[in-house]
């Protein structure tokens, strides 16, 4: 099992409201959530794709113009141990005027380890997001050897949404363009990244570039919606075409998606579900009314390629186990908005750090198992699939009789409300 540090697992409640805290582990987090042993440095860089068409400048008639592309991306990532851990970042809300200070446990700048090399994993975020979205699972996994780099996607961000057919086109492209500057970097950072043991978190939007990045492409119906992307720019990402298969990437081992945007409105069909082999991970909410709930059960069912696993929040919508905790910031209402930008973060039913401590716990166990080879965390997949349904059965010294069938990793009385399943190829 992990070791958790006391300065992490015992952050008051109280106190990680006031510091708008990122690294809270509650007491009842399921085994994997803990930090890991590494120290964590974090940095930013911005990195340039040149002679991109400019979605959003497209118009209905005529050529569409190209411009270079500037990619900013927090890199979190193992520090040397002499690091000093702790530090802020300053990240706007869901208003995009408003900034935020966020504390965490990375440190700006730090030396990186140089003692081994690293898996990558990128994150990307929703349509509006930023790069400090899923902050806290970015430096949970760091702290246990990944090198994550978090996308600010433009014309997607906050401070900068523009025509939503940019998102359509570009989000598996950026994807895949951030993997290869981040395994291009000459630097000391460089020197410690994987450049074959790849995966890609995306949440909502950045959860259906994954998808496409998987194997998925859009039906040819997708490509002509009057609300989508001009021109028919989408094909670029359809299935069958020679520029979706140029996505298909040997790095990348695993796909996780939180609340993935686009099933529920006819962006794949069995062709493109086809197309996935690679392993899956699902997170969603129970009553997601963005992405629909029923439509991403069916890319958990449609996907019969390869394993893929869904776990379900029962009774969370389509905040669930993605964003960071609302900042305090986020609370009052916002004057550019008219409302409170809480909602952008927070759910009606389940607390947001319990629920980011259960993602942490379940994609930690995905990424060690198919970047690392740690096969012993396959024991945290073999589940009874509605929590509620499984046994705490124990001697009196505390040893699992041959009842138990509670979830592996979850202390009694912590797994309810939940829902984990898994199908294999074919099923």
């Amino acid at each position: 099992m992990r070791k958790i540090s006391s300065a992490v697992c015992l952050v008051a409640a109280t106190a990680g409201h006031a510091e708008n805290r990122i690294d809270i582990i509650r007491p009842d987090a399921p085994a994997l959530a803990a930090y890991g042993d590494y120290k964590i440095g974090v940095r930013t860089a911005t990195f340039t794709n040149p002679d991109q068409i400019d979605v959003a400048a497209t118009a209905e008639t005529g050529t569409p113009p190209r411009y270079s592309r500037d990619i900013t991306v927090e890199i979190w990532y193992p520090a040397s141990a002499d690091t000093t851990p702790g530090g802020t970042y300053t990240a706007l809300i869901r208003d995009g005027v408003t900034p935020a200070a966020l504390t965490g446990q990375a440190a700006r700048d730090a030396a990186p380890d140089t003692s081994t090399t690293f898996p990558l994993v990128i994150i990307s975020h929703g349509y509006p997001g930023n790069r400090f979205l899923m902050s806290p699972l970015a430096e949970n996994l760091a702290s246990k050897g990944y090198v994550v780099a978090s996308i600010d996607h433009p014309d997607s961000t906050y401070d900068d949404q523009t025509a939503f057919g940019s998102t359509l086109v570009n989000r598996p492209w950026d994807q895949r363009f951030v993997i290869d500057s981040m395994t291009g970097l000459t630097d000391d950072l460089g020197g410690v990244i994987q450049d074959d043991s790849v995966a890609i978190i995306g949440y909502s939007m950045g959860g259906y570039g994954a998808l496409i990045y998987a194997g998925a492409g859009v039906t040819e119906a997708s490509t002509q919606y009057s609300w989508g992307a001009p021109q028919g720019l989408l094909e670029r990402n359809m299935m069958g075409t020679d520029s979706h298969a140029a996505l298909a990437d040997d790095r990348v081992k695993a796909f996780v998606a939180f609340g993935p945007w686009g099933n529920n409105t006819g962006f794949w069909d069995a062709d493109g579900w086809a197309g996935i082999n690679k392993p899956l991970m699902l997170i969603a909410g129970s009553v997601d009314d963005v992405s629909q709930y029923p439509a991403i059960r069916g890319i958990f069912d449609d996907t019969v390629n390869t394993t893929r696993h869904l776990l379900t929040f029962e009774n969370a919508n389509h905040n669930a186990g993605a964003p960071m905790p609302a900042p305090s910031e986020s609370y009052a209402v916002s004057e550019t908005l008219g409302y409170a930008p809480f909602d952008h973060y927070a759910d009606a039913v389940w607390d947001n750090v319990r629920m980011n401590n259960i993602s942490q716990h379940f994609i930690t166990g995905y990424l060690d198992l198919h970047l690392k080879d740690i096969t012993e965390n396959t024991a945290y997949f073999a589940l009874t699939p509605v929590a509620a349904d499984g046994v705490w059965a124990v001697d009196d010294n505390g040893n699992e009789t041959a009842d138990h069938t509670y979830w592996a990793g979850f202390p009694n009385r912590t797994a309810s409300g939940l829902r984990f399943e898994t199908k294999t190829v074919g099923e």
